[in-house]
């Protein structure tokens, strides 16, 4: 990976030194040549502190603004040409850098997170857990690729689940959590809410919790499920709480699932990506039990149980077939 900073020289201003280091953060990942490792150095590098996600996220505005402008002298630019190779290559030069903008905000197979998911109050990475310590006793636990804002209002402790999955112990403090279009309200007990691919999933482990969803609201107690989409919510149902904190314990669980899903909850956990090529594998039905600390080898034991034939590529992308 390029080395794109140095540090400031004693003496120099931080605020410019940042400024000057989030405009080197926005060229580098629009212009489509960022790697796997570069996205990695720009989620530590944004990690640092909330003033660094901040000056990115002012940078990367004004770098937005200025695109319309950019289109337009393109487009002159084009129109003054006489010749066809020099329009074709104003052509193809705009498409770039329109594709490395993309790039930039929409990372190809999720590689890297998009600077969207930078500007959170509270953030997970690919597979990491972290605690985050509330008024009196509360707490949340956020699971692997997980993003929340945290605010207050009166006695209540707010939440907002931007995306992933916690697990929220309220210890007797009121709490409200949103995710979606849903809320869930608890004062005493523990609950687990995951908000991935536009659906929420909330399952009350200890004591009760109240679930909302426009105008229909839900209690729910202990080992009890219901489902937030765009059709509503779905009454609740029963589960096994074990099966829902398995992550807690640093493993994953499926009970007869689609190999599809296996892979898809696998790859919320490691660097990079399983991608399944063939359709027959995809829905061939799962019973198993992984460590989340072995998941290097997730691809090996499908090709073992399944006879896949394995094809790994750089920046941990592996094809199944």
């Amino acid at each position: 990976m390029t080395t794109l900073f140095r540090r400031s020289r004693p003496g120099g201003d931080p605020a410019a030194a940042l400024k000057r280091e989030a405009q080197a953060w926005v060229v580098r990942l629009a212009s489509g040549q960022a790697s796997v490792a570069d996205g990695e150095a720009f989620r530590r590098w944004c990690g640092q502190s909330a003033e660094h996600a901040r000056v990115f996220k002012e940078t990367r505005g004004a770098w937005q603004q200025l695109a319309p402008a950019a289109r337009q002298a393109q487009a002159a630019q084009a129109r003054r040409a006489r010749v066809t190779r020099p329009a074709r290559r104003a052509f193809l030069g705009g498409a770039v850098a329109a594709c490395g903008a993309w790039l930039a905000f929409k990372p190809p197979l999720g590689l890297w997170p998009a600077v969207d998911e930078l500007t959170a109050d509270v953030r997970s990475g690919t597979g990491e857990q972290r605690r985050v310590a509330l008024a009196g006793d509360a707490s949340v636990q956020l699971n692997t690729q997980t993003r929340i804002n945290l605010s207050r209002s009166g006695q209540a402790q707010q939440i907002d689940l931007l995306a992933g999955e916690v697990e929220l112990l309220t210890a007797g403090q009121p709490v409200s959590l949103t995710a979606g279009a849903g809320r869930v309200s608890a004062t005493s007990g523990c609950v687990n809410v995951r908000y991935t691919d536009g659906q929420v999933r909330v399952t009350c482990l200890e004591g009760s919790a109240r679930v909302t969803l426009r105008q229909e609201s839900v209690e729910l107690t202990a080992a009890q499920q219901v489902v937030l989409g765009a059709g509503g919510a779905s009454g609740p149902r029963r589960v096994d709480p074990d099966q829902v904190t398995a992550w807690r314990r640093g493993v994953l669980e499926f009970n007869n699932v689609p190999l599809a899903q296996v892979v898809d909850e696998i790859n919320r956990y490691r660097p990079g990506r399983i991608v399944l090529v063939s359709d027959r594998l995809a829905g061939s039905l799962v019973q198993a039990r992984f460590s989340l600390d072995q998941l290097a080898d997730a691809a090996l034991l499908i090709r073992d149980a399944y006879g896949a034939q394995v094809t790994s590529l750089p920046g941990g992308i592996v094809l199944l077939t």
